[in-house]
């Protein structure tokens, strides 16, 4: 079994944990086109200033901080309004670890959790009738699945 992670507000004080994972990706030529390495210096100010992000978290568990992930603005220009850019960098260590299979249940009505479900490739697995009372309410809930083949016993 993984060890629980945790998910919060990058601060300036990770700064060396979140280079070292992008320089990482850098690197390794699997996640970005960027050449340059970035220094500690430049991961802080963006942290401090958060001026090109709306937001930065940090993964971490009892090791330390094991990924980053950022959002924010695509670009400044007005056209490109409402469009936001991502990026996730895991820790060399922590990447392909934890379950091989993700479960879950969906109401039948939440159309926009299934149509993610479907993009991330989940399967539909069926349908749980009546599963659970809400609001005096019993709802059906849509059963997904997705297998992680790298994760396989």
């Amino acid at each position: 079994m993984s060890q629980p992670i945790t998910i919060r507000a990058a601060e300036p004080r990770d700064a060396d944990a979140i280079v070292a994972i992008y320089n990482q990706g850098i690197a390794d030529r699997v996640a970005t086109f960027e050449t340059r390495l970035r220094t500690r210096e430049e991961i802080r100010d963006q942290i401090e200033s958060l001026a090109s992000r709306l937001a930065m978290l940090v993964a971490e568990d009892s090791t330390g901080v094991i990924g980053w992930a950022g959002y924010g603005e695509y670009r400044p220009r007005e056209c490109y309004c409402g469009i936001g850019d991502y990026s996730v960098y895991v820790d060399r260590a922590a990447r392909s670890k934890g379950c091989w299979k993700l479960v879950g249940r969906i109401f039948t009505f939440n159309e926009p959790s299934l149509r993610l479900a479907d993009q991330l490739g989940f399967r539909r697995v069926g349908v749980y009738q009546r599963h659970a009372e809400l609001d005096g309410e019993w709802l059906d809930v849509a059963i997904v699945e997705r297998l992680i083949p790298e994760n396989q016993p």
